[in-house]
Protein backbone atom coordinates (compact mmCIF):
# COMPACT_ATOMS: atom_id res chain seq x y z
CA UNK A 1 0.00 0.00 0.00
CA UNK A 2 3.10 2.36 0.68
CA UNK A 3 4.27 1.57 -3.13
CA UNK A 4 0.72 2.08 -4.44
CA UNK A 5 0.54 5.40 -2.24
CA UNK A 6 3.48 6.22 -3.81
CA UNK A 7 2.43 5.85 -7.25
CA UNK A 8 -1.05 7.52 -6.85
CA UNK A 9 0.72 10.62 -6.02
CA UNK A 10 2.92 10.63 -9.20
CA UNK A 11 -0.12 9.35 -11.63
CA UNK A 12 -2.62 11.79 -10.13
CA UNK A 13 0.06 14.62 -9.14
CA UNK A 14 0.20 17.14 -6.63
CA UNK A 15 -1.10 20.95 -6.72
CA UNK A 16 -1.47 22.35 -2.54
CA UNK A 17 -2.73 25.83 -3.55
CA UNK A 18 -5.06 24.96 -7.03
CA UNK A 19 -9.01 24.70 -6.78
CA UNK A 20 -10.31 24.59 -3.73
CA UNK A 21 -7.84 25.21 -1.48
CA UNK A 22 -8.29 28.55 -2.10
CA UNK A 23 -11.69 28.15 0.09
CA UNK A 24 -10.21 25.93 2.79
CA UNK A 25 -5.98 26.64 2.85
CA UNK A 26 -6.89 30.06 3.92
CA UNK A 27 -8.34 28.78 6.96
CA UNK A 28 -5.57 27.29 8.42
CA UNK A 29 -3.47 30.23 7.22
CA UNK A 30 -6.05 32.77 9.52
CA UNK A 31 -5.46 30.74 12.08
CA UNK A 32 -1.54 30.11 12.36
CA UNK A 33 -1.42 34.15 11.78
CA UNK A 34 -4.66 36.17 12.38
CA UNK A 35 -3.16 39.28 11.09
CA UNK A 36 -3.83 37.71 7.53
CA UNK A 37 -7.20 38.41 5.48
CA UNK A 38 -8.60 41.44 7.71
CA UNK A 39 -10.73 41.98 4.43
CA UNK A 40 -13.34 39.74 3.39
CA UNK A 41 -11.96 36.61 5.31
CA UNK A 42 -15.87 35.51 5.53
CA UNK A 43 -15.79 34.10 1.98
CA UNK A 44 -13.78 31.48 3.11
CA UNK A 45 -14.38 31.77 7.43
CA UNK A 46 -18.06 30.69 6.61
CA UNK A 47 -16.43 27.23 5.34
CA UNK A 48 -13.36 27.39 8.05
CA UNK A 49 -16.25 28.05 11.53
CA UNK A 50 -18.36 24.99 10.45
CA UNK A 51 -15.28 22.18 10.83
CA UNK A 52 -12.24 21.21 12.55
CA UNK A 53 -10.41 20.95 9.64
CA UNK A 54 -8.46 24.30 9.99
CA UNK A 55 -7.61 23.50 13.73
CA UNK A 56 -6.43 19.82 12.93
CA UNK A 57 -4.09 21.03 9.87
CA UNK A 58 -3.22 24.11 12.25
CA UNK A 59 -2.52 22.10 15.13
CA UNK A 60 -0.47 19.49 12.80
CA UNK A 61 2.20 22.65 11.86
CA UNK A 62 2.80 23.72 15.27
CA UNK A 63 3.08 19.95 16.91
CA UNK A 64 5.51 18.96 13.92
CA UNK A 65 7.61 22.26 13.65
CA UNK A 66 6.95 21.43 10.15
CA UNK A 67 6.33 24.41 7.10
CA UNK A 68 2.51 24.48 6.17
CA UNK A 69 3.47 22.74 2.87
CA UNK A 70 5.30 20.16 4.39
CA UNK A 71 2.50 19.30 6.50
CA UNK A 72 -0.21 19.45 3.74
CA UNK A 73 2.00 17.18 1.54
CA UNK A 74 2.72 14.85 4.36
CA UNK A 75 -1.27 14.76 5.21
CA UNK A 76 -2.29 14.25 1.29
CA UNK A 77 0.08 11.19 1.41
CA UNK A 78 -1.65 9.83 4.78
CA UNK A 79 -5.26 10.68 2.76
CA UNK A 80 -4.07 8.56 -0.01
CA UNK A 81 -2.51 5.94 2.17
CA UNK A 82 -5.27 5.71 4.54
CA UNK A 83 -8.27 5.50 1.43
CA UNK A 84 -6.38 2.55 -0.14
CA UNK A 85 -6.61 0.71 3.50
CA UNK A 86 -9.68 1.39 4.03
CA UNK A 87 -10.64 -0.20 0.04
CA UNK A 88 -8.99 -3.32 1.67
CA UNK A 89 -10.99 -3.14 4.91
CA UNK A 90 -14.06 -2.83 2.49
CA UNK A 91 -12.65 -5.73 0.58
CA UNK A 92 -12.07 -7.60 3.70
CA UNK A 93 -15.89 -7.07 4.69
CA UNK A 94 -17.49 -7.75 1.04
CA UNK A 95 -15.08 -10.55 -0.12
CA UNK A 96 -13.76 -12.45 3.10
CA UNK A 97 -10.22 -12.27 4.65
CA UNK A 98 -7.33 -13.24 2.67
CA UNK A 99 -5.90 -16.15 3.34
CA UNK A 100 -3.05 -16.98 5.64
CA UNK A 101 -1.33 -19.07 2.76
CA UNK A 102 -1.28 -15.67 0.68
CA UNK A 103 -0.91 -15.43 -3.20
CA UNK A 104 2.65 -17.41 -2.89
CA UNK A 105 1.64 -20.79 -1.41
CA UNK A 106 -1.85 -21.32 -1.68
CA UNK A 107 -4.16 -22.67 -4.12
CA UNK A 108 -5.57 -20.61 -6.37
CA UNK A 109 -9.31 -21.13 -5.78
CA UNK A 110 -8.31 -21.06 -1.92
CA UNK A 111 -6.85 -17.66 -1.60
CA UNK A 112 -9.30 -14.23 -1.70
CA UNK A 113 -5.81 -11.89 -1.47
CA UNK A 114 -6.78 -10.67 -5.35
CA UNK A 115 -9.95 -9.20 -4.63
CA UNK A 116 -8.08 -6.82 -1.81
CA UNK A 117 -5.22 -6.33 -4.25
CA UNK A 118 -7.72 -5.36 -6.75
CA UNK A 119 -9.79 -3.50 -5.03
CA UNK A 120 -6.71 -0.93 -3.45
CA UNK A 121 -4.78 -1.10 -7.09
CA UNK A 122 -7.67 0.49 -8.57
CA UNK A 123 -8.74 2.68 -6.28
CA UNK A 124 -5.09 3.89 -6.46
CA UNK A 125 -5.17 4.14 -10.39
CA UNK A 126 -8.92 6.29 -10.18
CA UNK A 127 -8.25 8.84 -7.44
CA UNK A 128 -9.00 11.54 -10.15
CA UNK A 129 -12.27 10.22 -11.78
CA UNK A 130 -14.63 12.49 -12.20
CA UNK A 131 -17.77 11.76 -10.45
CA UNK A 132 -20.80 12.59 -13.04
CA UNK A 133 -21.79 16.49 -13.23
CA UNK A 134 -21.03 17.12 -9.36
CA UNK A 135 -17.42 18.79 -10.45
CA UNK A 136 -15.94 16.10 -7.34
CA UNK A 137 -13.33 13.44 -7.95
CA UNK A 138 -12.95 10.56 -5.24
CA UNK A 139 -9.39 12.56 -4.07
CA UNK A 140 -8.50 16.24 -5.04
CA UNK A 141 -5.07 16.59 -5.99
CA UNK A 142 -4.81 18.75 -2.94
CA UNK A 143 -5.63 18.73 1.00
CA UNK A 144 -9.00 19.79 1.85
CA UNK A 145 -11.46 18.37 4.35
CA UNK A 146 -13.09 15.92 1.81
CA UNK A 147 -9.83 13.79 1.15
CA UNK A 148 -10.05 13.56 5.30
CA UNK A 149 -13.84 12.30 4.80
CA UNK A 150 -13.76 10.44 1.84
CA UNK A 151 -11.25 7.53 3.52
CA UNK A 152 -12.93 8.09 6.86
CA UNK A 153 -16.80 7.39 5.09
CA UNK A 154 -14.94 4.19 3.32
CA UNK A 155 -13.82 3.08 7.19
CA UNK A 156 -17.70 3.39 8.19
CA UNK A 157 -19.27 1.77 5.45
CA UNK A 158 -17.10 -1.09 6.08
CA UNK A 159 -17.47 -1.28 10.13
CA UNK A 160 -21.33 -0.73 9.69
CA UNK A 161 -21.11 -4.66 7.09
CA UNK A 162 -19.07 -5.79 9.86
CA UNK A 163 -21.66 -4.83 12.09
CA UNK A 164 -18.87 -3.06 14.57
CA UNK A 165 -21.06 0.14 14.85
CA UNK A 166 -19.29 1.62 17.42
CA UNK A 167 -16.13 1.83 15.02
CA UNK A 168 -18.33 3.36 12.36
CA UNK A 169 -19.56 5.33 15.08
CA UNK A 170 -16.33 6.61 15.32
CA UNK A 171 -15.32 6.97 11.62
CA UNK A 172 -18.74 9.27 10.96
CA UNK A 173 -17.92 11.08 13.98
CA UNK A 174 -14.06 12.02 12.80
CA UNK A 175 -15.97 12.49 9.21
CA UNK A 176 -18.36 14.87 10.73
CA UNK A 177 -16.05 17.07 12.29
CA UNK A 178 -13.58 17.65 9.37
CA UNK A 179 -16.36 18.02 6.79
CA UNK A 180 -19.94 18.09 8.39
CA UNK A 181 -21.83 18.31 4.80
CA UNK A 182 -20.30 15.51 2.91
CA UNK A 183 -20.09 13.43 6.30
CA UNK A 184 -24.02 14.02 6.27
CA UNK A 185 -24.28 11.71 2.76
CA UNK A 186 -22.21 8.57 4.77
CA UNK A 187 -24.07 8.87 7.96
CA UNK A 188 -27.14 8.21 5.65
CA UNK A 189 -26.29 5.86 3.88
CA UNK A 190 -24.70 3.59 6.80
CA UNK A 191 -27.50 4.32 8.58
CA UNK A 192 -30.23 2.79 5.88
CA UNK A 193 -27.46 -0.21 5.65
CA UNK A 194 -28.20 -0.81 9.21
CA UNK A 195 -32.02 -0.58 8.87
CA UNK A 196 -31.78 -2.55 5.86
CA UNK A 197 -29.50 -5.02 7.13
CA UNK A 198 -32.40 -5.30 10.83
CA UNK A 199 -35.56 -5.36 8.99
CA UNK A 200 -34.58 -7.30 5.77
CA UNK A 201 -38.02 -5.55 3.79
CA UNK A 202 -38.88 -7.11 0.90
CA UNK A 203 -39.38 -3.90 -0.77
CA UNK A 204 -35.96 -1.61 -1.08
CA UNK A 205 -38.75 1.70 -0.09
CA UNK A 206 -36.85 4.95 0.62
CA UNK A 207 -32.95 4.98 1.25
CA UNK A 208 -32.68 8.31 2.61
CA UNK A 209 -34.55 11.19 4.09
CA UNK A 210 -32.51 14.52 2.91
CA UNK A 211 -33.38 17.18 5.34
CA UNK A 212 -35.60 19.53 3.60
CA UNK A 213 -37.17 20.33 6.63
CA UNK A 214 -34.65 22.59 7.58
CA UNK A 215 -35.64 26.99 8.08
CA UNK A 216 -34.60 28.47 5.28
CA UNK A 217 -34.51 32.19 6.03
CA UNK A 218 -35.21 34.41 2.04
CA UNK A 219 -32.16 34.46 0.43
CA UNK A 220 -30.60 37.90 -0.42
CA UNK A 221 -31.87 39.07 -4.21
CA UNK A 222 -28.04 38.54 -5.03
CA UNK A 223 -28.26 35.02 -4.35
CA UNK A 224 -29.92 34.16 -7.75
CA UNK A 225 -27.02 35.04 -9.74
CA UNK A 226 -25.08 32.96 -7.63
CA UNK A 227 -26.95 30.12 -8.11
CA UNK A 228 -26.83 30.35 -12.02
CA UNK A 229 -23.35 30.16 -11.99
CA UNK A 230 -23.62 26.71 -10.20
CA UNK A 231 -24.47 24.17 -12.56
CA UNK A 232 -23.31 21.13 -10.88
CA UNK A 233 -26.32 22.26 -8.10
CA UNK A 234 -29.30 21.89 -10.90
CA UNK A 235 -29.39 18.21 -12.26
CA UNK A 236 -31.09 19.39 -15.18
CA UNK A 237 -28.66 21.11 -16.58
CA UNK A 238 -26.33 18.14 -16.90
CA UNK A 239 -25.07 17.16 -19.42
CA UNK A 240 -25.95 13.66 -21.30
CA UNK A 241 -22.47 12.15 -20.52
CA UNK A 242 -22.84 13.32 -17.21
CA UNK A 243 -26.27 11.52 -16.63
CA UNK A 244 -24.63 8.59 -17.77
CA UNK A 245 -22.55 8.35 -14.80
CA UNK A 246 -25.16 8.53 -12.36
CA UNK A 247 -27.47 6.21 -14.47
CA UNK A 248 -24.78 3.51 -14.52
CA UNK A 249 -23.73 3.15 -11.13
CA UNK A 250 -27.44 2.86 -10.26
CA UNK A 251 -27.96 -0.38 -13.16
CA UNK A 252 -24.69 -1.88 -11.88
CA UNK A 253 -25.35 -2.08 -7.80
CA UNK A 254 -29.14 -3.02 -9.16
CA UNK A 255 -27.00 -6.33 -11.07
CA UNK A 256 -24.45 -6.41 -8.10
CA UNK A 257 -27.40 -6.78 -6.13
CA UNK A 258 -29.02 -9.70 -7.45
CA UNK A 259 -25.20 -11.55 -8.56
CA UNK A 260 -24.33 -11.26 -4.99
CA UNK A 261 -27.38 -13.18 -4.01
CA UNK A 262 -26.77 -15.65 -5.97
CA UNK A 263 -23.14 -16.36 -5.03
CA UNK A 264 -24.18 -16.08 -1.88
CA UNK A 265 -22.44 -13.01 -0.78
CA UNK A 266 -24.34 -11.30 2.36
CA UNK A 267 -22.99 -7.87 2.58
CA UNK A 268 -21.90 -7.60 -1.15
CA UNK A 269 -25.47 -7.74 -1.69
CA UNK A 270 -26.46 -5.85 1.03
CA UNK A 271 -24.37 -2.90 -0.18
CA UNK A 272 -25.59 -2.95 -3.43
CA UNK A 273 -29.19 -3.37 -2.23
CA UNK A 274 -28.79 -0.48 -0.21
CA UNK A 275 -27.00 1.79 -2.61
CA UNK A 276 -29.42 1.35 -5.60
CA UNK A 277 -32.60 3.22 -3.92
CA UNK A 278 -29.78 5.52 -1.73
CA UNK A 279 -28.62 6.87 -5.26
CA UNK A 280 -32.31 6.97 -7.20
CA UNK A 281 -33.78 8.84 -4.00
CA UNK A 282 -31.14 11.41 -4.69
CA UNK A 283 -31.40 11.56 -8.05
CA UNK A 284 -34.95 12.33 -7.52
CA UNK A 285 -34.53 15.00 -5.07
CA UNK A 286 -32.09 16.52 -7.59
CA UNK A 287 -34.73 16.69 -9.75
CA UNK A 288 -37.36 17.95 -7.90
CA UNK A 289 -35.09 21.08 -6.36
CA UNK A 290 -33.95 21.42 -10.10
CA UNK A 291 -37.81 21.75 -11.33
CA UNK A 292 -37.95 25.61 -9.92
CA UNK A 293 -36.57 28.44 -8.80
CA UNK A 294 -38.68 28.39 -5.59
CA UNK A 295 -36.13 25.69 -4.81
CA UNK A 296 -33.26 27.14 -5.66
CA UNK A 297 -32.11 28.54 -2.40
CA UNK A 298 -32.40 24.43 -1.37
CA UNK A 299 -29.94 23.36 -4.53
CA UNK A 300 -27.13 23.81 -2.12
CA UNK A 301 -28.35 20.94 0.03
CA UNK A 302 -26.49 19.10 -3.70
CA UNK A 303 -28.16 15.83 -3.42
CA UNK A 304 -25.91 14.61 -6.06
CA UNK A 305 -22.71 14.61 -3.82
CA UNK A 306 -24.12 11.18 -2.75
CA UNK A 307 -22.52 9.73 -5.62
CA UNK A 308 -19.00 10.49 -4.22
CA UNK A 309 -19.53 7.22 -1.12
CA UNK A 310 -21.24 5.40 -4.15
CA UNK A 311 -18.33 5.70 -6.89
CA UNK A 312 -15.73 4.58 -4.01
CA UNK A 313 -17.44 1.89 -3.17
CA UNK A 314 -18.47 0.49 -6.91
CA UNK A 315 -14.37 0.98 -7.34
CA UNK A 316 -13.80 -1.32 -4.33
CA UNK A 317 -15.70 -3.93 -6.03
CA UNK A 318 -15.44 -3.68 -9.22
CA UNK A 319 -11.48 -3.96 -8.59
CA UNK A 320 -12.00 -6.78 -6.45
CA UNK A 321 -14.10 -8.83 -8.63
CA UNK A 322 -11.28 -8.04 -11.45
CA UNK A 323 -8.57 -9.50 -9.14
CA UNK A 324 -10.30 -12.42 -8.28
CA UNK A 325 -11.51 -13.56 -11.66
CA UNK A 326 -9.70 -11.50 -14.74
CA UNK A 327 -6.08 -10.73 -13.47
CA UNK A 328 -5.33 -13.36 -10.77
CA UNK A 329 -2.07 -14.50 -10.50
CA UNK A 330 -1.23 -13.12 -14.00
CA UNK A 331 1.11 -10.76 -14.08
CA UNK A 332 0.62 -9.82 -17.49
CA UNK A 333 -2.98 -9.08 -17.03
CA UNK A 334 -2.12 -6.40 -14.12
CA UNK A 335 -0.45 -4.53 -16.71
CA UNK A 336 -2.18 -4.83 -18.98
CA UNK A 337 -4.97 -3.13 -17.04
CA UNK A 338 -3.24 -0.69 -14.85
CA UNK A 339 -0.64 0.25 -17.11
CA UNK A 340 -2.70 1.88 -20.15
CA UNK A 341 -5.01 3.05 -17.13
CA UNK A 342 -2.31 4.97 -14.84
CA UNK A 343 -0.74 6.98 -18.06
CA UNK A 344 -4.21 7.87 -19.08
CA UNK A 345 -4.77 9.04 -15.85
CA UNK A 346 -1.51 10.78 -15.72
CA UNK A 347 -2.01 12.25 -18.76
CA UNK A 348 -5.54 13.75 -18.30
CA UNK A 349 -3.76 15.60 -15.36
CA UNK A 350 -1.03 16.73 -16.93
CA UNK A 351 -3.41 18.56 -19.56
CA UNK A 352 -5.49 20.07 -16.19
CA UNK A 353 -2.77 21.85 -15.36
CA UNK A 354 -0.90 22.49 -18.50
CA UNK A 355 1.32 25.44 -16.94
CA UNK A 356 2.64 24.07 -13.42
CA UNK A 357 4.71 20.83 -12.10
CA UNK A 358 2.93 17.54 -12.05
CA UNK A 359 3.55 17.46 -8.38
CA UNK A 360 4.72 20.77 -7.30
CA UNK A 361 7.20 19.74 -3.76
CA UNK A 362 7.04 22.09 -1.65
CA UNK A 363 10.97 22.82 -1.75
CA UNK A 364 10.74 23.57 -5.93
CA UNK A 365 10.16 26.79 -7.23
CA UNK A 366 6.84 27.21 -8.99
CA UNK A 367 6.64 27.08 -12.58
CA UNK A 368 4.05 28.86 -13.22
CA UNK A 369 3.98 32.57 -13.77
CA UNK A 370 1.08 33.30 -11.92
CA UNK A 371 2.49 31.12 -8.98
CA UNK A 372 5.66 32.91 -9.45
CA UNK A 373 3.94 36.46 -8.73
CA UNK A 374 2.08 35.00 -5.84
CA UNK A 375 5.20 33.74 -4.04
CA UNK A 376 6.88 37.54 -4.41
CA UNK A 377 3.81 38.80 -3.37
CA UNK A 378 3.89 35.90 0.24
CA UNK A 379 7.27 37.92 0.52
CA UNK A 380 7.28 41.51 -0.72
CA UNK A 381 4.25 43.15 0.15
CA UNK A 382 2.75 43.30 4.13
CA UNK A 383 -0.02 41.03 5.34
CA UNK A 384 -2.37 43.32 5.49
CA UNK A 385 -2.26 44.34 1.95
CA UNK A 386 -5.99 44.09 -0.16
CA UNK A 387 -5.56 42.99 -4.01
CA UNK A 388 -7.25 43.49 -7.29
CA UNK A 389 -7.20 40.69 -9.52
CA UNK A 390 -9.66 40.14 -12.52
CA UNK A 391 -12.07 38.56 -11.34
CA UNK A 392 -11.86 35.41 -13.53
CA UNK A 393 -8.24 34.40 -12.99
CA UNK A 394 -8.56 31.34 -12.20
CA UNK A 395 -10.23 30.66 -15.70
CA UNK A 396 -7.47 32.84 -17.11
CA UNK A 397 -5.12 30.75 -19.77
CA UNK A 398 -1.86 29.61 -18.10
CA UNK A 399 -3.28 30.50 -14.44
CA UNK A 400 -3.86 26.29 -13.68
CA UNK A 401 -6.19 27.87 -11.28
CA UNK A 402 -4.03 28.77 -8.67
CA UNK A 403 -5.82 30.60 -5.55
CA UNK A 404 -4.15 33.76 -4.72
CA UNK A 405 -5.40 33.35 -0.95
CA UNK A 406 -3.61 30.38 -0.64
CA UNK A 407 -1.02 30.98 -2.15
CA UNK A 408 0.35 34.59 -1.99
CA UNK A 409 -1.65 34.66 1.53
CA UNK A 410 -2.81 38.09 1.01
CA UNK A 411 -6.42 39.54 0.94
CA UNK A 412 -8.31 40.44 -2.23
CA UNK A 413 -11.67 41.40 -3.66
CA UNK A 414 -14.44 39.04 -4.22
CA UNK A 415 -13.96 36.60 -7.72
CA UNK A 416 -16.45 34.78 -9.77
CA UNK A 417 -14.74 31.36 -9.35
CA UNK A 418 -14.63 30.34 -5.72
CA UNK A 419 -15.94 32.64 -3.93
CA UNK A 420 -19.15 32.46 -5.32
CA UNK A 421 -19.27 28.46 -4.36
CA UNK A 422 -18.95 30.52 -0.61
CA UNK A 423 -21.94 32.25 -1.69
CA UNK A 424 -24.12 29.35 -2.54
CA UNK A 425 -23.56 27.71 0.58
CA UNK A 426 -24.15 30.94 2.55
CA UNK A 427 -26.65 33.13 1.06
CA UNK A 428 -26.19 36.08 3.29
CA UNK A 429 -22.48 36.73 1.59
CA UNK A 430 -24.04 37.05 -1.76
CA UNK A 431 -25.42 40.48 -1.69
CA UNK A 432 -21.37 41.66 -0.87
CA UNK A 433 -19.90 39.28 -3.12
CA UNK A 434 -21.98 41.07 -5.99
CA UNK A 435 -20.97 44.44 -5.15
CA UNK A 436 -17.67 43.93 -5.24
CA UNK A 437 -17.67 41.65 -8.62
CA UNK A 438 -20.24 45.10 -10.32
CA UNK A 439 -17.28 47.25 -9.21
CA UNK A 440 -14.69 44.75 -11.09
CA UNK A 441 -16.33 44.53 -14.44
CA UNK A 442 -14.24 44.99 -17.52
CA UNK A 443 -11.14 44.72 -15.08
CA UNK A 444 -8.96 44.25 -18.24
CA UNK A 445 -9.70 47.57 -19.09
CA UNK A 446 -8.95 49.44 -16.04
CA UNK A 447 -7.34 53.06 -16.53
CA UNK A 448 -5.65 54.57 -13.02
CA UNK A 449 -9.42 56.12 -11.93
CA UNK A 450 -10.77 52.51 -11.68
CA UNK A 451 -7.74 51.40 -9.30
CA UNK A 452 -8.12 54.98 -7.31
CA UNK A 453 -12.06 54.09 -7.33
CA UNK A 454 -11.09 50.08 -5.77
CA UNK A 455 -8.68 52.21 -3.45
CA UNK A 456 -10.85 54.80 -1.80
CA UNK A 457 -13.94 52.27 -1.65
CA UNK A 458 -12.82 49.09 -0.34
CA UNK A 459 -9.12 49.72 0.44
CA UNK A 460 -7.27 48.12 -2.30
CA UNK A 461 -3.63 48.88 -2.04
CA UNK A 462 -1.91 46.71 -4.91
CA UNK A 463 -3.28 45.12 -7.91
CA UNK A 464 -2.23 41.87 -10.40
CA UNK A 465 -2.28 42.68 -13.89
CA UNK A 466 -1.73 40.69 -17.06
CA UNK A 467 1.02 42.08 -19.60
CA UNK A 468 -2.19 42.12 -21.75
CA UNK A 469 -4.46 44.59 -19.70
CA UNK A 470 -4.47 48.44 -20.50
CA UNK A 471 -1.40 49.74 -21.07
CA UNK A 472 -2.36 53.28 -19.65
CA UNK A 473 -3.48 52.11 -16.64
CA UNK A 474 -0.35 50.44 -16.31
CA UNK A 475 2.01 53.36 -17.10
CA UNK A 476 -0.20 54.95 -14.14
CA UNK A 477 1.03 52.06 -11.67
CA UNK A 478 4.33 51.44 -9.88
CA UNK A 479 5.01 47.51 -10.18
CA UNK A 480 8.09 46.25 -8.61
CA UNK A 481 7.68 42.76 -9.78
CA UNK A 482 7.17 41.47 -13.68
CA UNK A 483 7.36 38.69 -15.64
CA UNK A 484 6.27 37.27 -19.16
CA UNK A 485 2.69 37.12 -17.94
CA UNK A 486 2.00 39.15 -15.33
CA UNK A 487 2.56 42.83 -13.43
CA UNK A 488 2.27 43.31 -9.56
CA UNK A 489 1.72 46.60 -8.88
CA UNK A 490 0.98 49.24 -6.00
CA UNK A 491 -1.95 51.71 -5.21
CA UNK A 492 -1.22 54.97 -4.35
Amino acid sequence: MTLLTALALLVHGYHPYAEDAEIYLPGVLKMLNPRLFPTNAEFFGEHAGHTLYPNLIALSVRATHLSLPWTALLWQILSIFLLLAASWRLASVLFGTPQPSGAWGGSETSDRSYFHWGAIALMSALLTLPLAGTTLYILDQFLNPRNLAAFAALFAVAEVLDRKYLRAALWLAFAAAVHPFMSSFAILFCGWIVLLDWARPQALGFAIALPFGITLDPPPAAYHEVALRQPAHFILRWEWYEWLGLIAPIVIFWWLGNWARRQGAKNLELVSRAMVPFLAVATCAAVVLSSSVRFEALTRLQPMRSLAIGYMVLVVIAGGLAGQYFLSNHAWRWALLFVPLGLGMFFVQLRLFPNSAHVEWPWARPRNQWAEAFEWIRSNTPPEALFALDPRFMELRGEDENGFRARAERGRLADLIKDKGACSMFPALSTDWAEQIADQQNFSGFETENFERLRQKYGVTWAVVRQSDSSSAQEGLECPFSNSTVRVCRIR
